[in-house]
């Protein structure tokens, strides 16, 4: 009996306590917290260590209608490479001849140096593993990779060129916020100018030569011409079609023992279309891909 009327107050207590709204309060954040504390964690990618992803072609058949399989001239002397762009592109001169130009020479920064993972371990980590003659970048915008690559070859005492491809137009609404300063003229941004003269501010003019095209006309040509790169980096559409187009271009047009790279493998845009189409080239041609920080990287051999 005694036991009986001891229950009962238990469960008078336990009604009186629950029916309060603090109670209510009180559960909730248990609730909130414990589901908080057991959810699964997405780390953010290590930043100097490197994986390894081993793909293996599938379906060849099926995959074979994604090759580019035309031909390229055979590979020019790297030393021959400077001299070929200049006359091809520039007539035979410098784009840094006489620069500025008058009607922008007031519009432009002495330097204006902008741009994402451009200083990132990877480029110091391929510089001194590969040692490149001729580099090639795809995706240039103001030049902060190019500029600083240049800088990294000379310390290692490296003679090399550096060919900026980009069409140097940005996107539609870039001056919108991050680069109001960048000004326009008749409808022509000044992209390429400020890239010239961050290039002439870095004193770079001898290594860095812009190659002021849409990526895939510029890659064509350099096919066509024999403008082969020791090392590529493809950083300009972050779309899955953009990034799958660059990067076989660009694979066409590299030293048999290059190296190709390039940012954004990480990053979420157009469903990771980056990811995925450095994923897709490596599954259909059999290649292992390596992640450094937030970069992808992919060896010819």
């Amino acid at each position: 009996m005694k036991e009986e009327c001891h229950h009962q107050q238990r469960r008078l207590l336990m009604n009186k306590l629950f029916n309060t709204p603090a109670a209510y309060v009180i559960l909730f954040l248990l609730s909130y917290t414990l589901g908080y504390l057991s959810a699964p964690s997405t780390p953010s990618p290590p930043s100097r260590t490197i994986t390894v992803f081993h793909q293996s072609p599938n379906s060849p058949q099926e995959l074979s209608n994604f090759r580019v399989t035309s031909r390229c001239a055979d590979p020019l002397p790297s030393r021959l490479v400077r001299e070929t762009v200049l006359g091809r592109i520039f007539n035979g001169t410098s784009p840094y001849d006489d620069f500025p130009p008058p009607y922008v020479g007031d519009l432009l920064r002495n330097n204006r140096i902008k741009g994402w993972g451009s200083y990132g371990a990877v480029f110091e980590h391929l510089i001194q593993e590969v040692k490149p003659r001729i580099i090639i970048e795809v995706g240039t915008f103001l030049g902060a990779s190019a500029l600083h690559m240049a800088e990294l070859t000379r310390k290692v005492g490296l003679e090399t060129q550096i060919l900026c491809v980009d069409d140097f137009r940005g996107w539609p609404g870039f001056r919108d916020r991050l680069f109001k300063d960048i000004k326009m003229v008749n409808g022509d941004v000044l992209l390429l100018y400020q890239f010239l003269q961050n290039v002439i501010h870095k004193n770079a003019t001898d290594t860095v030569l812009p190659v002021p095209f849409s990526t895939g006309s510029a890659l064509e040509k350099l096919c066509e011409w024999g403008v082969f790169g020791d090392l590529i980096e493809v950083d300009a559409g972050h779309d899955f079609n953009s990034a799958w187009a660059d990067i076989n271009r660009a694979h066409r047009i590299l030293r048999p023992g290059g190296v190709m790279f390039g940012h954004d493998y990480f990053t979420a845009a157009d469903n990771r279309g980056v990811r995925r189409a450095v994923n897709l080239f490596a599954r259909i041609n059999g290649f292992g891909i390596e992640t450094d920080g937030q970069h992808w990287v992919i060896r010819s051999s």
